[in-house]
């Protein structure tokens, strides 16, 4: 899944680069069109009573944005298990897909409680149906 956006303002510092914590943001932005994509929102998740936090992260910095650059997030599942799943990212500058960050994030699924459950089953359908 590629999702476009463009940096704004508010996510540079003085020098116009975008800030180091802004690709986070950007991950989240890659990963909800991704579920949505899936036919899955974090909304409707939410609402069924299953909540995916971010268990751990990873980001390689390998060249900046600027304000107004126009960015593509391409966002994959990794990887799945019983109870885990992690996102992969690469965000490319759009005008020579030049790669400027890859990373990942790890999730796993709670219910409402705070305990670990499976993956849903609904959600597992649809991701086979997505690596096919």
């Amino acid at each position: 899944m590629i999702t476009e956006e463009r940096v704004r303002y508010v996510e540079t510092d003085k020098m116009s680069v975008v800030h180091h914590s802004v690709y986070f943001h950007w991950f989240e932005v890659g990963r909800t069109e991704l579920m949505r994509s899936l036919g899955m929102s974090y909304k409707e998740m939410e609402e069924s009573g299953v909540i995916i936090p971010v268990i751990e992260t990873h980001c390689k910095y390998i060249a900046p944005a600027a304000y107004d650059d126009i960015i593509l997030i391409k966002t994959e599942i990794k990887e799945k298990s019983r109870v885990t799943i992690t996102f992969d990212y690469q965000i490319t500058k759009k005008k020579n897909n030049k790669v400027l960050v890859k990373g990942w994030t790890k999730h796993t699924f709670i219910n409402q409680e705070g305990k670990i459950i499976e993956l849903p089953k609904d959600f597992l359908k649809q991701i086979k149906k997505h690596e096919k």
